[in-house]
């Protein structure tokens, strides 16, 4: 495991030799507020610095972990099924971002580093072996109410390791992805206060899945997620819409998107 603290004394991102890391974070900052934040970012950023998988997680010491935002980007999407595995039980026993708590305090941003071998074993074989991934590169940074924002970067067994030149380059990138990050998470909560106020007739379940559509997931990733069928996904999504007199996911977005802050 590798632990870099950033300082704020950072090279900027324009001193990178590459071009493409300046249009990679001018497109990831177009993407901000979309509905298919974590895959358009993640195509992004692929522009610059391959990468197969983008999780958000926020984590406190007082409530279990949250992940807002996952994508995938030429690799089968497990994001939803790892997430699901994750918060049912490893997290209890995840100590892979205590040292990254150790440091926050000293620095505004931290990157962690982990091969997926370093992973404990019943963590790395349930997500790390199952899904084909070999390391992760997180960035880690303070969030609401002292929690942690961390923004996981996955490379999959197809792509080489990183490189020190790359984990330098996401480290000078890591202020601009924590900001476009964070401010879509804003957005997104302002989202999801306007969904409460008008999908407040819904059962819980038909809530649960346009949650979940909103944020642009699968059919199969939701039932992972809720531990039901893709069948019943969709009944429950037919439910909700017969509810809201709607008929398609884009028509679930402008009801929602209509008078959001």
């Amino acid at each position: 495991m590798q632990l870099i603290p950033l300082s704020s004394a950072t090279p900027a991102l324009a001193t990178s030799a590459d071009g493409r890391a300046v249009d990679a974070m001018a497109g990831l900052i177009a993407c901000i507020g979309g509905h298919g934040f974590a895959n358009d970012a993640l195509a992004q950023l692929n522009r610059w610095l391959p990468v197969s998988w983008l999780s958000v997680f926020r984590l406190s010491d007082h409530a279990p972990p949250r992940m807002p935002a996952s994508g995938s980007y030429r690799a089968p999407d497990g994001t939803a099924e790892s997430w699901a595995v994750y918060r049912s039980s490893l997290y209890r026993q995840d100590q892979t971002f205590l040292a990254a708590r150790e440091q926050i305090g000293q620095a505004r941003c931290t990157l962690v580093h982990w091969h997926a071998k370093e992973i404990p074993a019943a963590h790395r074989e349930r997500i790390y072996t199952r899904h084909g991934l070999r390391e992760r590169l997180s960035v880690v940074c303070k969030d609401q109410d002292d929690g942690l924002l961390a923004i996981n970067l996955y490379r999959h067994e197809s792509l080489p390791l990183f490189t020190d030149e790359e984990i330098e380059w996401v480290g000078m990138g890591a202020p601009i992805l924590t900001s476009c990050v964070q401010r879509h998470l804003d957005l997104a909560g302002a989202r999801e206060q306007s969904f409460d106020a008008r999908l407040s007739g819904l059962t819980r379940r038909e809530r649960e899945v346009c949650e979940r559509l909103l944020k642009g997931w699968t059919y199969e990733g939701i039932a992972s997620d809720l531990g039901i069928s893709a069948g019943t996904v969709k009944t429950f999504r037919d439910r909700a819409f017969d509810r809201l007199g709607i008929h398609h996911r884009n028509e679930l977005f402008a009801l929602v998107l209509v008078n959001t802050p």
